[in-house]
């Protein structure tokens, strides 16, 4: 066992004492509600920590946006259901990021003084809710939010002319980022879609052996790259094995305590992982406002400011999990991290979210309770858990350690103002004139059946904007299936309800 001995250490420091997982995986059965989920996870998070008992000394509750069910009051049901009275609760927003950012929010509380034990959970049933709907069945869950509440606010992330070019779906941006990220490495598309496919290959690897993961199944890079019927085009360049599955029924529950509640609690040495560094940071909202469409500047800064905090640099850490909702997030935060895409310590230590399914908000839940279980089994180094929300917008990094060390909050402020440096592009709405421009990214929309419905490009202008632009024409979308076209010149005219248009110029 080792020992915790540095008398120096800050009894404030953050480590996580116990985790717990749940998956329910298809059997004829439902998953039980998302409160239940909650519940169950939360006694197993316990029983990890060696301390049944340890749920009713909480303080903190921090419950992850659950998309299965709206409750009216998340917090105070699950409060009620496992008999705490925490004296701080929060409920998170929708993002990929937000499981992360709760331990971080509660390590910072704990650093403050305001805190010394703290539970974040959460929980989706999107497979059970997926099955109800098919079935014509309605969920008779408890505690519903009342209808008419606010609706989740889309105008901060959502201009008109996004609407209007339905720039709304991540499986549609996330791919068209991706081919910027290709064409600045001048890869032919089909070998890119093989390059990456291979990355995905070792998820599976992951996968097959994790007994939480959704789909078990190791598959080869040919399998996830060829399409088939099973494997069917989404949004170029990826297929349905190289998507995130979100309708899944999954739980995660990470149980943090400062470093001297843990020596209170009795919590032995060797079941202790330290948070030693974590940041945040956002790029430009919008996709087309971004100076660069092939690369993160929040991820070079957020990862480089969590390494810093932490003390280490990319090669100490011995286990990663990128967040991998698409292949893209994937691989811009190899290129922010200086990694190879062949790196021998691979990128997940789940599977990922294409494999061990992604439930919605609550990934990183997953990663970081794997996380600990890896670095429990080292007895020493460090772990990198990343996520990413919305358009491949807001990104979160953390480093943790089976070791304790010197822990600091970061400085946000400066990590953004140093993504910031780079200006935004202006992005132009609706045209009101046929105009030149340039493929920045692009991706060709199929149907469930396989067939090419329509493509987006980011058009960059003659005078430095950049503007949205769609067609559903089905020679051009054939055209461009084959070969390359960032870079390619357009011309963009003025279409119907506000949306742009656009056509190879050589068509003019």
């Amino acid at each position: 066992m080792k020992a915790v001995a540095d008398l120096t250490l800050d009894p404030r420091s953050p480590c996580i004492i116990g985790v717990g997982q749940r998956t329910w995986h298809p059997d004829g059965h439902h998953a039980p509600e998302p409160l239940e989920m909650w519940a169950q996870v939360a006694d197993e998070v316990a029983l990890d920590a060696g301390r049944p008992d340890v749920l009713a000394t909480i303080d903190a509750l921090h419950v992850v946006h659950c998309m299965s069910w709206d409750y009216d009051d998340p917090a105070a049901r699950l409060s009620a259901r496992i008999g705490i009275t925490p004296a701080h609760t929060e409920v998170s927003v929708l993002a990929g990021t937000a499981s992360q950012r709760m331990v971080n929010a509660a390590a910072e509380r704990m650093l403050a003084g305001a805190s010394e034990l703290a539970l974040v959970v959460g929980a989706e049933a999107l497979a059970t809710r997926r099955r109800m709907r098919q079935a014509d069945l309605a969920p008779m869950w408890s505690h519903p939010a009342p209808p008419g509440g606010p609706p989740i606010d889309l105008d901060e992330w959502f201009w008109p002319t996004e609407w209007a070019h339905d720039v709304v779906q991540p499986t549609l941006t996330f791919a068209a980022l991706d081919t910027a990220r290709r064409a600045r490495l001048g890869i032919d598309p089909d070998d890119y879609r093989s390059q990456e496919a291979r990355v995905l290959a070792r998820f599976t690897d992951v996968a097959s052996t994790n007994p939480t993961a959704w789909f078990r199944a190791q598959r080869t890079a040919d399998e996830i790259a060829t399409v088939t019927k099973d494997n069917r085009l989404i949004s170029t360049p990826y297929t349905k094995y190289m998507t995130a599955i979100m309708d899944v029924d999954m739980a995660a529950g990470l149980l943090i305590a400062t470093h001297g509640k843990a020596d209170e609690l009795g919590i032995p040495a060797d079941r202790r992982v330290y948070l030693r560094g974590w940041s945040f940071g956002r790029d430009a909202t919008h996709v087309a406002e971004r100076p660069f469409l092939d690369r993160s500047p929040a991820m070079e800064h957020v990862s480089a400011a969590a390494l810093a905090s932490a003390g280490v640099g990319i090669d100490d850490v011995a286990h990663l999990d990128l967040y991998s909702c698409f292949a893209s997030s994937v691989l811009f935060a190899t290129d922010a991290l200086g990694l190879d895409s062949n790196d021998a310590r691979g990128f997940t230590v789940t599977g990922g979210l294409p494999f061990h399914g992604g439930p919605s908000s609550n990934y990183t839940a997953h990663s970081i309770a794997e996380m600990v279980q890896r670095l429990r089994s080292d007895g020493r180094g460090f772990g990198l858990v990343s996520g990413v929300g919305m358009h491949m917008t807001k990104h979160v990094y953390a480093v943790y350690s089976s070791e304790p060390g010197p822990v600091r909050p970061p400085d946000y402020r400066s990590v953004q103002a140093k993504i910031d440096r780079s200006a935004r592009r202006p992005v132009v709405g609706s045209l009101v004139r046929t105009s030149a421009g340039a493929i920045g990214c692009y991706s060709v929309t199929h149907d469930r059946s396989g067939v090419p419905t329509s493509a987006l490009v980011v058009a960059d202008l003659a005078d430095g904007s950049r503007a949205y632009a769609r067609t559903t024409r089905p020679d051009d979308l054939a055209a461009l299936g084959e070969g390359e076209w960032v870079g390619r010149s357009i011309d963009l005219l003025p279409g119907p309800n506000g949306s742009n248009e656009f056509a190879p110029a050589q068509r003019a």
